[in-house]
């Protein structure tokens, strides 16, 4: 059915939404726009995780010790993924000056095709391809986006299974760089 179909039907049936449709459509929106994550509060010693970069550096959490560190797994291929990276790239500009610092683990089988999209979407953050091992090192991962916030001392404080925004990022992060 078309929307010209849909539409015309709709008229005819003198279709008029009451304010629970209304209410279910927003939640659904919502929901689909900002979906629930769950943050679990962790007091764990980072491992001894080192990745290779897509540009070809050598980055491990040890050098990043005196940092505040989000790891996040992703894919290209996760719309949930593609939807929180604007919002870290922000957070990434804005507080990198103070200490912050993202390691982006791409669950995609292809490098090409995962700095293909770093390029187009002009994402400045670091990027590596994860493996089997690194997602283990951390506690394993479930689902994807999978967010683990690592305070300067090297302790994971935090997983945050699901999407990171803006408001999310700061709740957790801005305290950890007071510290």
């Amino acid at each position: 059915m078309s929307l010209k179909n849909l539409s015309a039907f709709l008229r005819a049936r003198k279709w008029r939404p009451d304010v629970w449709t209304v209410l279910l459509l927003c939640a659904i929106v919502y929901v689909w726009f900002r979906p629930p994550a769950w943050v679990s509060d962790l007091n764990q010693s980072a491992p001894e995780l080192q990745v290779q970069l897509l540009d070809g550096r050598e980055v491990s959490l040890r050098q990043l010790r005196g940092k505040v560190v989000l790891v996040n797994f992703w894919a290209t291929w996760c719309p949930y993924c593609r939807h929180e990276m604007p919002a870290m790239e922000e957070f990434y500009q804005d507080y990198r000056a103070q200490g912050f610092e993202i390691l982006a683990l791409s669950q995609d089988e292809d490098a090409t095709t995962v700095v293909d999209f770093m390029a187009r979407e002009k994402y400045r953050f670091p990027v590596a391809m994860a493996d089997a091992s690194s997602a283990a090192a951390l506690g394993g991962v479930s689902r994807l986006p999978t967010s683990f916030v690592i305070d300067k001392r090297g302790v994971v404080r935090h997983k945050v299974s699901g999407q990171v925004h803006y408001a999310r990022l700061k709740g957790l992060i801005e305290p950890l760089l007071a510290e």
